[in-house]
């Protein structure tokens, strides 16, 4: 597929808007796709959590510890926003 992620935005709880290069505005609950657990184990804290950026090197999202999830994965873990 290899969509890149262009834009992040947080939401409640451990929810992301993302839209990627191809227009598309999705919502994906991170804490749905892994455990907070070892490079995501900080995620768990709302605070860390927020300072998500795009990496647009590697089109994707990334944590400040370098903790980043595959695009793909994004794109097909995540629902289609209505807006």
């Amino acid at each position: 597929m290899n969509i890149d992620v262009v834009d992040v935005e947080t939401m409640t709880g451990h929810r992301l808007r993302l839209t990627f290069e191809d227009g598309a505005h999705r919502e994906v609950d991170i804490g749905e796709l892994v455990p907070f657990e070892g490079v995501f184990a900080p995620l768990s804290d709302p605070k860390y959590f927020r300072q998500v950026k795009v990496n647009p090197e590697i089109g994707t999202i990334v944590w400040p510890n370098g903790a980043d999830l595959c695009p793909d994965v994004l794109y097909e873990s995540s629902k289609p926003m209505n807006e």
